[in-house]
């Protein structure tokens, strides 16, 4: 029987709170040790796993342990690369909550560390969208090409967060521990999920404000265009000043078939090779409304059409990834190459608003020395 990977879980906020749950609760995971520079914090997610795991602030004491095996990076992204770094140095697993870091220079000794660890070492960035049924169900018919030529995706999070919020973390909205606004924060999963859908990125052009709080450095609301080596389109929309609060929903539209992710549900599929022997759309060909009947249970069984929803599962899914990656070597399902791609993105979305011109995905990620493992 193979051992569980045991993991140190280093910042105990919210979304280490998160990880530790899952981890605690995953048959082939077990939360070694907790560690926050807040004491309390970490003692606080003991007591909420119920168990006498054991508490540090210090990180490197946590590295000396003989039975961590993998480090889940918890904390405010502006301090993800100092704590991933060390773990990867001390030879141990790790597995980072996004975004990989605040800027690509920023998150470039993370990609370092990672080649130059042992074979072996896995290395990954939570995106668990990318493991909710739903995601994989649109994934495939896209590398099947059932959708024929993906022409264009439009994209949104349309999400709530109140001043409140912003006032209750020093790091909250500023540019040097958040890393951005609604597109770094929010909107990242969303950037990752397109990518993973329509491929390399070659260009972008957006626009940013802050419209709705104050006391924050970063923009609440954002659009953007982003141009596809396919030639494919996208529109990009986050923003956390949409009350109450409405849901994050990709459309990918192509020219045999499309499909709509509403909150990790499937709320539409439709590809024609699945009704028709013919190829499915192209010139010459007329859809009438009654060939664009919702195809989604005949992709996704009806117990999985809703299966994504809560983040904890979500995060459950990707750990079972990680684990298999490390018992048998494979890449796991995100690696750092993919959420180095996202950050870029995302972090030429935020030049582009600034600059008021286009800005080359490639030329961000020219700026630093990226090794390949």
């Amino acid at each position: 029987m193979t051992r569980p990977v045991r993991f140190a879980v280093v910042g105990c906020g919210v979304i280490g709170a998160l990880h530790a749950d899952v981890l605690a609760a995953g048959p082939d995971t077990e939360v070694s040790v907790l560690v926050d520079v807040d004491a309390a914090a970490a003692e606080a997610v003991a007591a909420r796993l119920g168990t006498d795991t054991p508490v540090t602030t210090s990180l490197d004491e946590a590295l000396a342990r003989d039975d961590v095996d993998a480090v889940a990076v918890c904390v405010p992204s502006g301090a993800h690369a100092q704590i991933a770094v060390a773990a990867l140095g001390a030879g141990r697993h790790v597995v980072v909550e996004k975004p990989l870091d605040v800027t690509v220079e920023a998150a470039a000794p993370i990609a370092a560390a990672a080649a130059a660890a042992p074979a072996g070492t896995v290395a990954s960035v939570i995106s668990q969208h990318r493991f909710d049924p739903s995601s994989a169900a649109v994934r495939e018919a896209i590398t099947a090409g059932r959708f024929g030529r993906v022409t264009s995706a439009v994209a949104t999070v349309s999400w709530w967060r109140s001043q409140a919020y912003y006032d209750s973390g020093a790091w909250r909205g500023t540019w040097e521990l958040d890393g951005g606004g609604a597109l770094m924060n929010q909107g990242v999963h969303t950037v990752d999920l397109l990518l993973w859908f329509l491929g390399t990125p070659v260009d972008v052009v957006a626009h940013t404000g802050l419209l709705a709080h104050e006391r924050v450095e970063v923009e609440d609301t954002v659009a953007a265009v982003v141009r596809f080596e396919s030639g494919a389109l996208a529109t990009l929309h986050a923003t956390t000043a949409a009350y109450p609060g409405l849901s994050a929903r990709l459309q990918v539209l192509g020219d045999a078939g499309s499909a709509v992710i509403d909150d990790d549900r499937l709320a539409y599929f439709h590809a024609r090779d699945l009704a028709s022997t013919e190829a499915g759309g192209g010139p010459g060909v007329t859809a009438e409304r009654g060939d664009r009947a919702d195809q989604t249970g005949l992709v996704l069984a009806p117990e999985d059409a809703g299966a994504g929803g809560p983040m904890f599962s979500g995060h459950s899914r990707q750990y079972r990834d990680v684990v298999e990656a490390i018992h048998t070597g494979a890449r796991p399902g995100v690696t750092i190459e993919d959420a180095l791609l996202a950050l870029a993105t995302v972090q030429a979305v935020y030049e582009s608003a600034s600059t008021g011109a286009p800005v080359r995905v490639a030329d961000v990620l020219a700026a630093v020395q990226v090794p390949t493992p």
